[in-house]
């Protein structure tokens, strides 16, 4: 898709990203520190902006494939400042890629981060006890509201300084649509958009300025749903003539839970029924269970989905229903790039972490406490380090960023917007995401990835060793292998029902810039906080 002089295009998935290309201008040390220094304060000077992003998009609160405020606001903002918009990308309505290319060649550097909320997760920001601003309503529970304010104040810096001082390049930014269903990326990757990129810097909000490489603790998985198709009849006069899709699903998942014994501790796997049927005096003649099976390779999650598959199918032979299938989405196992790894670490401790004032030591304390987490610390003040990987990553989360790790050099930087020890997931991960603790942490984050662009823009080494690392150590014995087949479709009807039901409602709380300073402002709720204590009934 972002072609380039000098770039070699193949029908192959794996070496189509990592081509070399035109080959940047390297710049003397003296002159990139000095580029650097301009750069943050590029970013400085785009706070606001930065503030008024991460506010915005809080207030949008949108679950994943119905990101379509958001989505219409960052395409404007980046078309507004020179980027050429492509829509719709993988068919997926919500997805889009923003080009910038200055001179001729350079390398092609991508920013990528996530846009979707959490089902049930609204909350009023800045209130440290269980406060929805729309009770059921879906919030950003993790803090999808901030990385695309990251990557677009660093990028409207790098791209100042690449027009002043001649550098050829291009960056691209482009959102993770539907990342909680992990059901964008891989349909990315699979219909070739990221085809001429270089490498991918991913950000993700944290509780810490940080990096990795390697292998990091989690796994990736299959997202898949399983309906069944029965024969409807009256419960209580004629059950006989039924033919149960919910005893399928039942069966289901009886199978899995007593197969889970005898799979790897490592693997992690969770449902939900999505569909159980009607009503109870009518024999449910369709029902559907929605699984993710989550293991650390790609064999073992095949494997496991194709024990899902085989348990699926005996649930409906016992019941005598019929049984298909579909893939939501897939995460590949993540594997980050050594050399950007080590590169962007050394521009975090030159970041280093938000100055926190007390009372936003406070606020990040009574939140832990009035949560019940069992480290109440505050924010963090101490940055984590770049670390080796674990020799044996722990299980856990995924993110379809893996899917990109595994078709270019690719690290993920994440930002101290939000209060380490919360239980993720969760109404209270939205406590922090629109007041100044996050306006701090996506400015330094903004800091970090300005930095890191620059370093693979103008440094051709550091382009080629990360490309080293990629083709001769993370592929070398270990490549892609994409679950997605041609004939599968992005479900982009997920969520449409319940934005529905809650966007009428939504909108009257969206944020004002032009009337209100913050989004806190807007809410009326001051800071910093005073009261810490929940009133009686409060969670």
């Amino acid at each position: 898709m972002f072609r380039k002089t000098g770039l070699a295009i193949t029908a192959s998935l794996l070496p189509l990203v990592v081509a070399q290309g035109a080959a940047a201008a390297e710049i003397s040390a003296g002159k990139l520190k000095s580029l650097k220094a301009d750069a943050v304060a590029g970013v400085e000077s785009r706070a606001k902006l930065a503030q008024v992003m991460n506010d915005k998009i809080f207030s949008f609160g949108e679950l994943g494939f119905q990101e379509v405020e958001t989505s219409a606001y960052i395409t404007k903002v980046l078309e507004e400042n020179g980027f050429t918009i492509q829509r719709g990308v993988s068919g997926i309505p919500t997805a889009w890629t923003a080009t910038w290319t200055h001179g001729q060649g350079g390398p092609t550097i991508a920013l990528g981060s996530d846009i979707d909320c959490i089902p049930k997760a609204s909350q009023k920001p800045g209130v440290p006890w269980h406060d929805p601003i729309i009770p059921g309503a879906p919030g950003h529970g993790e803090g999808h509201n901030s990385g695309q304010a990251v990557n677009i104040v660093a990028a409207l810096a790098v791209k100042d300084l690449m027009v002043k001082q001649n550098i050829a390049g291009t960056l691209v930014l482009w959102p993770g649509v539907a990342e909680e269903l992990v059901a964008g990326k891989a349909y990315m990757v699979r219909d070739g958009v990221f085809k001429g990129v270089d490498a991918t810097i991913f950000t993700h909000v944290g509780a810490n300025l940080q990096t990795t490489w390697g292998q990091p603790s989690g796994t990736g998985l299959v997202s898949v749903k399983y309906s069944f198709h029965g024969e409807s009849a009256h419960s209580a006069g004629a059950p006989w003539r039924g033919r149960s899709a919910l005893d399928a699903v039942e069966l289901m998942n009886i199978g899995w839970n007593m197969r889970r014994e005898h799979l790897r501790p490592e693997q992690r796997s969770h449902h939900v029924i999505s569909d159980g049927g009607d009503q109870p005096n009518v024999v449910p003649s369709e029902a559907t269970v929605w699984y993710y099976f989550r293991e650390q390779t790609f064999a073992a999650i095949k494997k496991n989905w194709a024990i899902g598959d085989k348990i699926a199918k005996a649930a409906a032979d016992m019941t005598d229903t019929k049984v298909d299938s579909a893939i939501v989405g897939t995460a590949a196992p993540r594997h980050f790039n050594r050399p950007m790894a080590e590169a962007a670490q050394k521009n975090i401790e030159q970041v280093g972490l938000p100055k926190w004032t007390d009372d936003e030591q406070a606020f990040a304390k009574a939140v832990q406490k009035n949560v019940g987490s069992t480290k109440q610390d505050g924010l963090d003040t101490k940055l984590r380090g770049l670390k080796p990987p674990e020799e044996k990553p722990e299980s856990g989360g995924s993110d379809d960023i893996g899917d990109i790790s595994w078709i270019m050099p690719t690290i993920t930087i994440n930002y101290p917007a939000n209060i380490p020890d919360l239980p993720g997931h969760h109404w209270a991960n939205a406590i922090s995401m629109a007041t100044p603790i996050a306006h701090k942490g996506v400015v330094a984050g903004s800091k970090v990835v300005a930095m890191t662009t620059l370093d693979l823009l103008t440094q051709p080494k550091l382009l080629a060793d990360s490309k080293a690392y990629f083709t001769n150590v993370q592929t070398k014995d270990q490549k892609y292998v994409p679950m997605l087949t041609a004939a599968d479709k992005p479900q982009v009807q997920m969520n449409a029902d319940v934005m529905a039901r809650f966007r009428p409602e939504m909108k009257r709380f969206y944020y004002d810039p032009d009337k209100y300073g913050t989004y806190l402002e807007q809410l009326g709720v001051a800071w910093p906080v005073k009261t810490l204590t929940p009133p009686a009934g409060a969670k």
